[in-house]
């Protein structure tokens, strides 16, 4: 399965809509391309201590990185697609209960705007989950490495270690780079998910704005007073109603 069925797949053909949501999908598929080349060729575990003692250069491995940063941006890059996955899988039940309606004559238009309602709110609320997860992730990732500093030296002194021992990472400045940009890119999602929450909230504000006008315009111009013609309009009249019928 190649990586734009996998796009497809997960987010579908027109589930983003918005300026916004194109973006964010182009810096998403980004940031996937930018992970597969930093785990297969950057972070490669590459460990040395100055030490020949059984055991002490993997504890200290694990104390340098008590989670591997490709292990956490790979859970990263997953758990921002699950919030899209149910919109998706959402959106396909609710395309299919619509073809059911609109194929058996059952009156699909009564809960139109309620479904659309919802779909609204489901999009809605994944955009903020997902805009919560990469804001998670990102201080996980800073309060683990401190700050996204990966050292060049590591000094560790845990048993079975004899004594302090000097560990060397190697391409301290390549982990450094990648890592700045994999936490930039995720910034820009962040800031990319707030905007497209504040463009559905203030579309949804202009639709309502609009429907309360029409109401309104509508309810003020339809029992309007109707001018005689070859009369003045200055000194319009209202037309006499009907009379009442007798069997009412």
């Amino acid at each position: 399965m190649t990586l734009n069925q996998i796009v497809l797949l997960i987010f579908g053909d027109n589930a983003y809509s918005t300026y916004f949501g194109r973006v964010w999908l182009l810096v998403y598929v980004y940031r996937v391309l930018i992970y597969f080349i930093s785990a297969q060729y950057v972070w490669i575990d590459n460990f040395e201590c100055n030490t020949l003692q059984p055991g002490c250069t993997k504890v200290c491995y694990d104390s340098a990185f008590p989670i591997s940063p490709s292990l956490l941006w790979a859970l990263q890059l997953v758990a921002i697609t699950c919030p899209s996955l149910l919109v998706r899988c959402y959106m396909k039940e609710h395309i299919q209960k619509k073809r059911r309606n609109t194929n058996g004559h059952r009156g699909a238009h009564l809960n139109e705007k309620k479904k659309q309602r919802s779909l609204w709110c489901m999009n809605l609320i994944s955009l903020v989950l997902r805009a919560a997860l990469d804001v998670g992730f990102l201080y996980l990732l800073y309060h683990i490495y401190d700050g996204y500093v990966i050292p060049r030296l590591f000094s560790c002194q845990l048993p079975p270690c004899p004594n302090v021992v000097d560990c060397y990472i190697s391409h301290p400045t390549a982990k450094k780079i990648f890592s700045l940009l994999m936490v930039v890119m995720a910034s820009v999602c962040i800031v990319l998910c707030f905007c497209e929450i504040i463009y559905l909230i203030y579309q949804k504000i202009i639709r309502l704005h609009k429907k309360n006008h029409q109401q309104t315009f509508a309810e003020s111009h339809e029992f309007g007073e109707l001018v005689l013609p070859g009369t003045d309009p200055t000194a319009s009249r209202a037309l006499p109603k009907p009379p009442h019928p007798d069997w009412l």
